[in-house]
Parts: C-alpha cells; sequence; structure tokens
C-alpha cells in the first residue's frame, strides 16, 4: 500500500497519533489536537480510501493497521487514540505489534465481531443515491438529503466529503467499497494476543456501542482497559464534549504507568 497521508502537529513530548472513523478524515481532531499541542506532538492518519490516502481493492483490519504502523514505526513506541473504525485498528495494531503502542485509548467501540452496522447502510446508502453529476453546490447536497438525514451535524460531516471536481463534484473517501464493505467494517479479527500495557475505554454515555456489557470482551484483549464514561455525549465524543475528552486524553496519557 502506499503511504498514508499524514498531518503532524505539535513539537514536543511524546508522539500521540489519532485513527479517526469511518467516512471521517484525520483533520476532524485538529481541534483536540491543538488543545493538545504544548504536551504532545500530534500524528493525525487519513486512513486507507479515506481523506487523501490512497484507495484499495479490498477492506482489511489488518491490512490498516499494518499501513499505519509503517507511518509510525520511526516515533515508536507511540500513544494511540483511535475511534470507531479507527478504533478497531488500533486495537489491532496494539494486540499485533504491541511493541509500536506504549498506551491506548479506545473511544467509544469494542472489539466485538458482527457489530450492527444498520444506521451506515442508511447513512452510505443515502449517499451512493445522491445524484453528483447534477449537483451544483455543497448546500444543494444538504438539501437533497435533509429528508433522509435530518441531523444537520451528521450531514456536515458526511459532506465534509464532497469534492469538486472539473464542473461537478465526486466522493473523496472510496465510498463503494466501503459501501460494499459494511459487513466487515463492524467485524474484528480474529486474534489470538492481549495487550498487556494501560488502555482507556471511552465510552459516551448515550452510546450502545459502549455499552457495559462489552466490557469483559474488552479486557479478554486488553486485561488492564479502564471504562471511562463521558457524560451528555454520543458517539463522536471528541466533537460533542471537546474539552471534557482533551482532558481526559492528556490526564491518561500523561500519568504514570503504575
Amino acid at each position: 500500500m502506499d503511504t498514508l497521508n499524514v498531518t503532524r502537529m505539535g513539537d514536543q513530548g511524546p508522539t500521540l497519533v489519532f485513527l479517526h472513523g469511518l467516512m471521517g478524515r484525520g483533520k476532524n481532531f485538529t481541534g483536540v489536537a491543538k488543545e493538545l499541542s504544548k504536551d504532545f506532538r500530534m500524528v493525525l492518519i487519513d486512513l486507507p480510501n479515506h481523506g487523501e490516502s490512497p484507495w484499495t481493492h479490498t477492506f482489511s483490519y489488518t491490512d490498516m493497521a499494518q499501513a499505519v504502523a509503517k507511518e509510525i514505526e520511526l516515533d515508536a513506541p507511540v500513544y494511540l487514540l483511535g475511534h470507531s473504525m479507527g478504533g478497531k485498528v488500533a486495537m489491532t495494531l496494539a494486540l499485533t505489534q504491541p511493541e509500536l503502542v506504549d498506551k491506548l485509548i479506545i473511544e467509544d467501540i469494542s472489539p466485538q465481531a458482527g457489530g450492527d452496522m444498520g444506521e451506515f447502510v442508511h447513512l452510505l446508502g443515502t449517499l451512493k443515491k445522491l445524484d453528483l453529476d447534477s449537483l451544483t453546490s455543497r448546500a444543494e447536497a444538504h438539501e437533497r438529503i435533509a429528508e433522509d438525514i435530518p441531523n444537520e451535524s451528521v450531514r456536515g460531516f458526511l459532506l465534509q466529503n464532497l469534492r469538486r471536481s472539473g464542473d461537478g463534484f465526486e466522493w473523496q473517501p472510496n465510498l463503494n467499497l466501503l459501501f460494499d464493505s459494511l459487513k466487515e467494517i463492524g467485524d474484528f479479527p480474529s486474534i489470538d494476543a492481549t495487550y498487556e500495557r494501560k488502555v482507556l475505554w471511552m465510552v459516551g454515555e448515550n452510546s450502545a456501542y459502549g455499552d457495559p456489557k462489552f466490557l469483559p470482551l474488552v479486557r479478554e484483549y486488553f486485561p488492564r482497559a479502564v471504562r471511562l464514561v463521558i457524560r451528555d455525549a454520543g458517539h463522536w465524543l471528541h466533537s460533542e464534549q471537546p474539552q471534557v475528552f482533551v482532558d481526559a486524553v492528556r490526564a491518561f496519557f500523561l500519568a504514570g504507568d503504575d
């Protein structure tokens, strides 16, 4: 796989790597990274098939983790934070190449196999139905999908991926592959390993992905995992409660290893 697109911020402290979720990009963490720039050297990665990183022909958490490993091996061991799909990439990397990861934050996802992707079938399916050839503006795109996706912030998050191309628009992520791979995205690879260092499982109070019923599964892979619930937050903790999120990230990564 070709080199991934990486944004670096901060010039002092340990290296902190951010991995975004489905249909996201590294720059989604820019606001958080700016708040942490005095404490860490940040690496914001566009995962394969997202942002400005290259496309692939298949979806594989193992391959994605290996691509991330190539980007961070010179900085390793690093602090690693992954949200949703990026959280599964982060977990895969920590379990398969633990020497690269000093501490881990898993943001609102678990290593559950066969996760329910119904919401994303609807969201990505709505995007696929959007006629890009007749589209004249991003505002028009908002209007066209508003009935199917009434939440304005969700629409904005998804439509950040719309890019002008000549006289029209195109999707920057590999939308067709991602839609066709939703079953694989909801799954988790079978890995016979544990990660013995400190792990923070940070979840949203209003999100089903962080249900306490998943804690035993999390601890099967990550025996030292601690569950932290962010109040008044759903799945996108870093955008819904940014200051609480920043404070929790700083406290966890800068704390001792005891």
